[in-house]
């Protein structure tokens, strides 16, 4: 990193002393309107679109060419003076136009519509929680109910498909 940036977006500084300050200024605008809470229009993009619009973005590929080479992985804006990029940090979240999900860059690479967290919470209650320990099939007995387990059998085939319980 150099002085004349800031640490996380790269957003140029001004500096004392420095003619034409709207530049940098204006320049640094425009790389957080693309860049903070960032909605990007495609992912793993290899090659620039050929008609973009200005405020537009997408997420470089792994084998960029022509104005994007060297950019893998980048978020890439289009601007009316030309392509932005940012290089993502560990964290990093974008909204994809194309999935209508959430992307999080964590630090290796981008993944799309995973939500990670310990439990999910609605208006205070507990809804979803970790995945609890697998729960025995109802099968053997001295009284057979073939409507109930039949029923708890559709409830556990549920829950271990969501993940809710082991399998």
């Amino acid at each position: 990193m150099t002085d004349d940036v800031t640490a996380r977006l790269a957003l140029p500084l001004l500096s004392a002393g420095q003619a034409q300050k709207e530049l940098t200024h204006n320049e640094a605008l425009a790389l957080l309107d693309l860049f903070a809470q960032p909605v990007v229009v495609a992912m793993a993009i290899d090659t620039p679109p050929a008609t973009p619009v200005p405020g537009q973005c997408w997420i470089v590929g792994d084998a960029p060419s022509g104005l994007w080479a060297g950019r893998t992985r980048h978020l890439a804006g289009w601007t009316v003076g030309g392509w932005r990029f940012c290089m993502p940090r560990t964290g990093m979240r974008v909204w994809n136009l194309a999935d209508g999900c959430e992307a999080v860059f964590d630090g290796e690479g981008w993944s799309v519509g995973v939500v990670r967290g310990s439990r999910v919470e609605i208006d205070g209650v507990r809804v979803v929680a970790a995945q609890q320990s697998a729960i025995a099939a109802p099968v053997n007995g001295d009284v057979v109910d073939a409507e109930a387990r039949a029923a708890i059998a559709a409830i556990l085939a549920a829950l271990q498909t969501h993940g809710l319980i082991a399998g």
